[in-house]
């Protein structure tokens, strides 16, 4: 337990996790989740009760390599030694990446930031196992070129309510991607990279869906800005599975921070 007693004080952690075992990131009555596993070991080492606020909140399945939480507290251990002693008690698929100190007033969901995504698809006939877990398998032939056409059209400020699960409680659905790309790597895997200043329910995992319509040409590449204005979910692609999604990680304004 650390020793309590100095000011308090706002500590940033950013979190990377594989999110398998997970039913997402924000706490649940009944499941085991990124959140309720960060309060209670930090809790239990700061001596203190610790409830983090996180800036994206990941879905079942869902993997981070630099999803971002802030928490209060009085604990006198250096803001840049928590990540250290935090990660001796964290299981070995939740680790926290760096601590430090930021403003009291920095909230992570509501200063503005600009959010990174990645969704990897393994197109090839056989499956390849040790990919499983974070790479969604796909064994139609899919044309990259139609899906980065198609992937241009989301750029810009659109309102994205055709690409948001309808159990979304949003008010607003008008977002800005700020850039989106398609590409192929070594081993058969195309990467939909996205970079938006903010995303609506399960936004990603439909776009991705979409764009794996495009690829096997059930939908056209120059449909995507006719799928946008019908404001229509049932006019988009499905929403591809959550596991071959990850947070690669949130640039937020303001040096510090």
């Amino acid at each position: 337990m650390a020793g309590i007693g100095g000011e308090a004080k706002r500590i940033k952690l950013v979190v990377a996790y594989e999110g398998t075992e997970y039913c997402g990131w924000q706490v649940q009555p009944n499941g085991i989740t990124i959140e309720g596993v960060l309060n209670n070991a930090l809790s239990k080492m700061l001596g203190e009760d610790i409830q983090v606020i996180g800036a994206s909140r990941t879905d079942a399945g869902v993997h981070s390599l630099g999803n971002v939480a802030v928490f209060d507290t009085r604990a006198k251990i250096p803001p840049e030694k928590i990540c250290y002693a935090l990660n001796q008690r964290l299981p070995e698929d939740i680790v926290v990446q760096s601590s430090c100190q930021v403003p009291d007033g920095f909230h992570p969901r509501r200063c503005y930031s600009e959010k990174t995504y990645e969704y990897r698809t393994l197109n090839r006939k056989i499956p390849i196992p040790t990919l499983r877990r974070n790479t969604y398998f796909y064994y139609r032939d899919l044309d990259l070129m139609k899906m980065q056409q198609a992937a241009g059209y989301f750029v810009g400020e659109h309102d994205f309510k055709s690409f948001c699960s309808v159990r979304s409680s949003a008010e607003g659905t008008v977002r800005t991607i700020l850039s989106c790309t398609v590409e192929k790597i070594s081993g058969d895997i195309i990467i939909f990279r996205v970079t938006g200043t903010g995303f609506l329910y399960n936004m990603v995992r439909i776009m991705a869906g979409t764009l794996i319509s495009v690829g096997i040409g059930e939908i056209a590449p120059e449909s995507i800005p006719e799928i946008l204005k019908k404001k229509d979910r049932s006019a988009a692609g499905p929403t591809a599975p959550a596991h071959g999604l990850t947070m690669i990680g949130i640039k937020y304004g303001g040096g510090n921070i």
